[in-house]
């Protein structure tokens, strides 16, 4: 949605205080002296990043010596991969602690994370999180209403990716072991922490599944990779504003990591373990690539949606039960309802945070913007065109 120019500020509806910027002089919320917080210098969102970086990587690094029992259940040869998920958890803190750190984030975060841990909306509505965890982050409903196909592509990378973490971190920190429990098979036992969870057989549908539980996400990935890597080559709106690193570089990894996944697999079955050793570190390198890439590519945002839910959660929880008029703010102009009245002043406050200086626009729908946006260039920009 494009704001209207600042040139063309609407005109206070009837009985509407006058929306103007602070007087020259005037304390605002953002200043120290109004009793808000003290503009951050970027060495000190820094400073704090790398702190917060350090502190998770170390709880990681704790995680997986005492979740390997001392390092007793650790595979040396999944060193790398290990390597890699904490330069993974430190990337992530410190992106994510940057991100909070711009005003608009850090009402998202706020607002978001609240709402997603306030047991008040919990007892008003009770099951909207658990819908809003299926629908929004799950089966994402959101990207339906662009596109089916885009939508069921996104399904299978989505659901592919999360498979392949599942089974793979634990793996690599030494949390799950296979062991035969009759030193040759076919009988597997299945532990987590050292604890026996589950027996079965290798030769079984269960004991396949458990042993090609990342082919099946490969091939899922694929699937679901390949999709937007060709509509990234055909569609003129996405390569018009594609980007190689950002958009595509992502893409090619994950269908690497899934391809030479599939490969190893192949080589062990059908070529009894040629090339074994080559796929094995070809596979490597383009995980351990992907997982640093995650925090500062296209990929963070799977670490940046659960605060949207909370917002999506906040914006249905402020509403009363009965979608009452008074918790629906309605445009100054049509008098259609835009949306909840704390969301549209929470949008407000986020512009004010930013110094946008037109803060009065989210009280206006789409269309009448539009219409004003417009009119005002009518005005003042083709004066007396026809």
């Amino acid at each position: 949605m494009t704001e209207p120019p600042q040139t063309a500020d609407p005109s206070p509806a009837p009985g509407d205080p006058a929306a103007g910027a602070p007087a020259p002089g005037a304390l605002t919320s953002g200043d120290p002296a109004a009793g808000g917080r003290a503009p951050q210098t970027p060495a000190d969102v820094r400073r704090r990043a790398a702190v917060a970086g350090t502190l998770v990587s170390v709880l990681l690094i704790l995680a997986i010596v005492f979740g390997s029992r001392l390092l007793r259940d650790f595979d040396s040869a999944l060193l790398p991969y290990a390597v890699a998920t904490v330069f993974l958890a430190f990337g992530v803190a410190y992106r994510y602690t940057v991100w909070v750190s711009a005003p608009g984030a850090r009402r998202l975060f706020r607002k978001g994370w609240g709402s997603f841990f306030s047991a008040a909306n919990f007892r008003k509505a009770p099951t909207a999180l658990p819908r809003m965890i299926a629908t929004y982050l799950g089966f994402q409903k959101f990207l339906g209403a662009r596109s089916h196909a885009r939508w069921a592509a996104h399904q299978l990378v989505f659901w592919g990716c999360l498979l392949a973490a599942a089974i793979t971190f634990p793996l690599t920190w030494g949390w799950f072991t296979f062991t035969s429990s009759t030193g040759s098979g076919p009988g597997y036992e299945m532990r987590i922490w050292g604890f026996k969870v589950i027996g079965f057989d290798a030769l079984s549908v269960l004991g396949w599944l458990m042993f090609h539980g990342l082919d099946i996400a490969a091939v899922l990935v694929i699937a679901g990779a390949s999709y937007f890597l060709r509509r990234r080559m055909k569609d003129r709106a996405a390569i018009t504003g594609q980007r190689f690193a950002y958009d595509l570089v992502p893409l090619l990894a994950l269908i690497v990591i899934s391809v030479t996944g599939l490969l190893l697999t192949f080589s062990s079955i059908f070529l009894h373990g040629g090339g074994y050793e080559f796929l094995a570190i070809l596979h490597m390198v383009s995980v351990v690539f992907t997982l640093i890439y995650i925090p500062f590519g296209k990929f963070f945002h799977i670490v940046q949606r659960p605060a949207a839910v909370g917002m999506q959660l906040f914006k249905y929880t402020s509403r009363d039960k009965g979608g009452a008029a008074d918790t629906v703010l309605a445009c100054r102009r049509c008098q259609e309802p835009i949306d909840t009245a704390p969301y549209v002043e929470n949008l407000q406050g986020t512009m004010r945070d930013l110094d946008l200086g037109f803060d009065e626009w989210t009280e206006y729908c789409p269309r009448c913007k539009r219409v004003l946006r417009g009119t005002a260039y009518l005005d003042h920009v083709k004066k007396g065109f026809k």
